[in-house]
């Protein structure tokens, strides 16, 4: 496992689109397919990295949280299947089901997606305001794998809390620390 923190990108920059497989439905989605009118949250993650493993207890209840207010979550991994065969597709779809994935849950096989955002390990998180538009990059909160502070989801949750009730940006923010993306 190789700890990386996440790379700054520029705030209000606008999200850009792809086309991925859903491994859950079968079915290729853009991402203006995905926009919801108040914000979408995209999320590079993977089935076997620790810190995204330590996160998963409470990931469906934030994105149902949210999804109740207009929000929307989508999730990419784009490790290298091939290296990494846990975080295939198939893989992917399977952990996706056990447990109970409430959003799509797609694959970069070309890695290009996780290129065009930056993305460098997972977690890491995007959340984009109602235009698409960069409005927090960051850390979901400071719990970490073995660490004894219990996961809040602390910092996304005052971000979109934040941007619903002033379209305007949470300023502090602080990266993402994961595994890397395992790159090709």
């Amino acid at each position: 496992m190789v700890l990386t923190q996440s790379k700054k990108l520029d705030l209000w920059t606008i999200a850009p689109d792809f086309s991925l497989p859903d491994t859950i439905s079968g079915k290729v989605l853009s991402l203006w397919d995905m926009k919801w009118e108040k914000g979408t949250v995209l999320m590079f993650i993977c089935n076997h990295c620790p810190f995204v493993i330590h996160i998963n207890s409470l990931l469906i209840e934030l994105t149902s949280r949210y999804k109740a207010k207009g929000i929307n979550f989508i999730a990419i991994s784009s490790n290298d299947a091939t290296s990494y065969p846990d975080d295939g597709p198939e893989k992917m779809a399977q952990h996706a089901k056990r447990l109970g994935y409430n959003f799509p849950y797609l694959y970069d096989a070309t890695q290009e997606i996780a290129q065009s955002y930056s993305a460098v390990c997972t977690p890491d998180i995007f959340f984009f305001g109602k235009k698409l538009e960069l409005v927090y990059h960051g850390q979901l909160d400071s719990s970490r794998p073995g660490s004894e502070i219990p996961l809040s989801w602390i910092d996304l949750r005052k971000a979109i809390d934040i941007y619903m009730r002033s379209w305007e940006i949470e300023i502090d923010q602080k990266p993402s620390i994961g595994c890397s993306i395992k790159w090709k």
